[in-house]
């Protein structure tokens, strides 16, 4: 998917031609042109590889969104849309705020996948207190424009509990099971739910990108959007897998992995997903608290039902997993392999001693 604006106008919009697109997730290209003329929405083309009936459909939603404010946003265009579309009307593979989203981005200047370079980084093995500051630098530094967005799979060296950014360590982790199985508690920069994870038993991956990426785009529109590609893959690979809205990535026997994010403030987001591969339920259930108010969030249930591993789904090795996901990823957008630099590892020491691996950070909210 490509989207750019054609042109630029700093401030307050006088005159400009702008592109964009969207590719609804699990369905069709949404492509939009739009003449911007004193802050409106001029001269609507919307295009795409959606289905539509009737054909005159097209003009009215065309006409639907001429005169719309640049500053709408995604829902106004889409009641606008609704509002003059008839009830005979059927859109299959997008919908309004499909159309709307496409709008968004393009007066919102943002920018495509291919519009990157893209790199990848597969390390050796890190601490789980490396991998939470690494999330933090890499982050950072493509805010600053340092760094190339960056896609990094993650390799753990130990097991870990890591517990979202606003979540109790009391309410979340068992402290004498984590002792007894020598698990240790981390606390990372997003949000959500806590997970626990051995070396070998999750797929994880973090996106580092520019906010242009989803710029136009809600916070729950945007994990679909990020995540997109890895359920192509997954269907590649014979899954039936679909977004469990907000932020799961679900199959047909049940939950597979979460997804989190952060926006840097500076100008970036940090997406990271982690998937089962494989999974200990009798330790997971000995060092977190799985009460039946957080099943959900957890992934099991009392008896460890409901998370489903890519390990029996797939029948493949962890790494041939990887393999296909980091080719797959390639063959869309581009990949250069890359590393860690000397400076990133240096601000990743400076971070654990001055935030990770302090107390008040990981017993922030106790």
């Amino acid at each position: 998917m490509v989207l750019r604006a054609r042109a630029s106008v700093p401030g307050r919009q006088v005159g400009c031609a702008v592109h964009g697109e969207y590719k609804v997730p699990g369905g069709k290209l949404v492509v939009v042109d739009v003449d911007v003329v004193e802050d409106r929405l001029s001269r609507v083309r919307l295009s795409g590889d959606f289905f539509l009936e009737p054909d005159e459909a097209l003009e009215d939603i065309n006409r639907a969104l001429q005169g719309a404010g640049v500053d709408a946003g995604s829902e106004t265009l889409a009641r606008l849309i609704e509002r003059e579309l008839s009830s005979d009307v059927r859109m299959v593979g997008f919908g309004p705020e499909a159309v709307a989203i496409a709008v968004r981005r393009a007066v919102s200047r943002a920018t495509g996948w291919r519009d990157h370079q893209w790199r990848l980084i597969r390390d050796e093995p890190q601490s789980p207190l490396n991998h939470m500051a690494l999330d933090e630098v890499l982050g950072e530094e493509v805010a600053a424009g340092r760094r190339s967005p960056t896609l990094r799979f993650w390799e753990w060296s130990a097991p870990s509990v890591i517990i979202g950014s606003f979540q109790s360590v009391g309410n979340e982790v068992d402290a004498e099971g984590a002792r007894e199985h020598g698990v240790e508690v981390v606390r990372r920069i997003t949000g959500g739910g806590a997970m626990f994870v051995e070396p070998g038993n999750t797929i994880t991956y973090s996106l580092y990108a520019p906010s242009s990426l989803v710029a136009g785009m809600s916070f729950a529109d945007s994990y679909a959007f990020l995540d997109d590609w890895v359920l192509d893959m997954l269907g590649e690979l014979g899954l039936n897998v679909w977004y469990q809205p907000l932020n799961d990535i679900t199959s047909d026997g049940g939950k597979i992995g979460g997804a989190a994010q952060k926006r840097v403030a500076s100008g970036a987001v940090v997406h990271h997903v982690t998937m089962s591969y494989d999974v200990d339920v009798d330790k997971l259930e000995r060092v977190l608290r799985v009460g039946e108010e957080k099943v959900s969030d957890k992934g099991v249930s009392s008896s460890g039902k409901r998370v489903d591993p890519l390990r029996r789904q797939t029948g493949m090795a962890r790494q041939s997993i990887i393999d296909t996901l980091v080719e797959g990823f390639r063959r869309r957008y581009g990949l250069v392999d890359d590393e860690v630099t000397v400076a990133e590892a240096r601000r990743m020491r400076e971070l654990i001693e001055a935030k990770f691996a302090t107390s008040e950070w990981t017993h922030r909210v106790p």
